[in-house]
């Protein structure tokens, strides 16, 4: 087909949603653009003032069937679908009088909004499927080489705004609309075939939920264009659902700093996932999705001095939040030190504005930080060469009524909380992983190394850098540790107990090694791997 831009001389509008739609319509008129309109929205422009053609004097047919059929005819179809660059296709509009449509404007009945009421009958579901609409969408689409296709008002202004330039659309901008409508119908075909096999419709018991289903359909929006990826070679953007509650980074607010970048989004992530296993007031510190500082407190900003604390060098270009209003306390505790990103559920407005006067540089959002706003099962995706893995976030907490003691020594109560407290850390640490922690906060992590010895010395290594004491502190291992070496290497150091799995098979010897240096040690029966 010819590549060219089009001039828009005739529209047709049917809108469920009346959002914005008179203003709209309103400029196209003005524009010298005739308006074809159908039922309640023809009625509405005309209210307004907007002339407006009826399709019934377009088809020479009237609306019928309580509105079912009105747009279903060869004299709408047949403006939409024709090829301009055909001259028999304009030969037969020309000889049967249909006058060609360049614009199309179609927003579908709410079918997902009915069906999402408790309890809607099936047949008000039922007269809630357009028919007429998707068509129309999709010859529009099809021909998108002649026309224009409008399925979202958030779509008026940039369109209103090139045919006011020039009178037409261009052929990139046709082509964008055309795939957006695309989405739109398969998106919406997709919701009516999910209610018709539900119980809802069907009348039958629901079946146990799939964890994993069959076929998976994964249907998002761009919500940020990022400048670049890991690396500025690499084009980068963010994507949330469409549709249902928003969770995590999808219901976050920034209010001050640069734009975020992908490496910003992946920490960010992994520090607010962290950040939910806490019901205290907690302070997280991120770096390259690891956690370097976590500390809790009678306050948040007791808790930030803690976490800092915990690695004041790795801190620097780090990740923070806290898990209640983000105080002074908070931003006394970060003075002098740049952080990529600082977050939390609400900011109380003298922190704020310190923030947005101290740290230009410095990302601030606000983002749900409670347990409770998410959904009990969650699923993760993660591309791989040529697929997509699947699975159920680890929301899994060790219960505490099921941890085994396996050591000739139970831990204290003080020890216990401390193991509870580094158990909850480590799960978000890559394996093999590490955490030497008090009962309140990190003191050494070894991440993402090898072998479990190596993961054991750098958390050691870690806590001693820092200017903290290893001594007295208890270590929490994602995993079971394969060999004695591993525990050996935090006794050494000071370690008084030990929290991990349990499993290997040389599990009576390394029992045996805790009972040599007079470690509690408690098993959980659960990993928490993290690659």
């Amino acid at each position: 087909m010819n590549q060219h831009a089009v001039k828009v001389r005739r529209a047709l509008i049917s809108v469920h949603d009346k959002t914005g739609v008179v203003e709209f319509a309103r400029a196209l008129g003005a524009l010298g653009i005739e308006i074809v309109s159908t039922g309640g929205t023809a009625r509405l422009l005309r209210d307004a003032g907007v002339s407006v053609r009826d399709v019934a004097d377009v088809t020479g047919f009237p609306e019928m069937l309580d509105g079912r059929v009105k747009t279903l005819h060869p004299k709408v179809h047949g403006g939409i679908l024709a090829r301009r660059d055909f001259p028999a296709h304009l030969e037969a509009l020309d000889k049967h009088g249909i006058p060609p449509i360049d614009l199309v404007v179609v927003l579908l009945y709410p079918f997902e909004a009915t069906v999402a009421r408790p309890g809607v009958p099936l047949a008000e579901a039922v007269e809630q499927i357009d028919v007429g609409g998707p068509a129309m969408i999709r010859a529009a689409a099809k021909n998108h080489a002649g026309v224009g296709v409008v399925t979202d008002p958030s779509q008026y202004p940039g369109v209103l705004d090139e045919i006011r330039r020039s009178g037409e659309l261009s052929e990139a901008t046709r082509a964008r609309l055309a795939q957006e409508a695309f989405r739109r119908t398969a998106q919406y075909d997709a919701a009516i075939a999910s209610y018709l096999r539900s119980p809802q419709a069907t009348g039958t018991p629901p079946a146990a939920p799939e964890a994993l289903p069959s076929r998976l359909r994964i249907d998002a929006e761009r919500a940020l264009g990022l400048r670049y990826g890991e690396n500025p070679h690499q084009a980068a953007a963010f994507y949330t659902p469409l549709d249902g509650p928003r969770h995590g980074l999808a219901a976050m607010r920034q209010l001050h700093g640069p734009e975020l970048g992908y490496n910003n989004l992946l920490d960010f992530s992994s520090a607010l996932v962290l950040l939910l296993e806490f019901d205290e007031p907690a302070a997280v510190v991120i770096k390259h999705t690891n956690p370097c500082g976590v500390a809790l407190g009678t306050t948040v900003g007791e808790a930030m001095v803690r976490a800092k604390a915990s690695d004041p060098v790795s801190i620097y270009g780090g990740i923070v939040g806290v898990n209640r209003a983000l105080d002074m306390g908070v931003v006394e505790a970060l003075t002098g030190i740049f952080v990529e990103i600082l977050f939390a559920p609400e900011f109380a407005p003298d922190a704020l504005a310190e923030l947005q006067r101290t740290k230009r540089k410095c990302r601030v959002v606000e983002v749900p930080c409670d347990r409770a706003s998410l959904p009990e099962r969650l699923t993760e995706y993660r591309s791989v060469l040529g697929g997509l893995l699947a699975q159920q976030a680890d929301l899994t907490d060790a219960d505490t009524a099921l941890l085994q003691t396996v050591s000739k020594r139970a831990p204290t109560s003080v020890e216990l909380d401390a193991l509870r407290f580094a158990w909850r850390v480590a799960k978000h640490v890559k394996s093999n992983a590490i955490v030497l922690a008090t009962r309140d906060q990190v003191v050494g992590v070894g991440a993402g190394q090898m072998n479990r010895v190596d993961a054991a010395r750098l958390a050691v290594m870690r806590a001693r850098e820092g200017g903290l004491e290893a001594a007295g502190a208890v270590c929490a291992s994602d995993a079971f540790f394969p060999f004695r070496d591993g525990l050996d290497v935090v006794a050494k150091a000071g370690v008084t107990a030990v929290i991990h799995p349990g499993g290997s098979l040389r599990d009576a010897e390394v029992v045996a090694a805790a009972d040599e240096h007079d470690m509690a040690m408690v098993l959980t029966g659960i990993r928490h791997f993290r690659h």
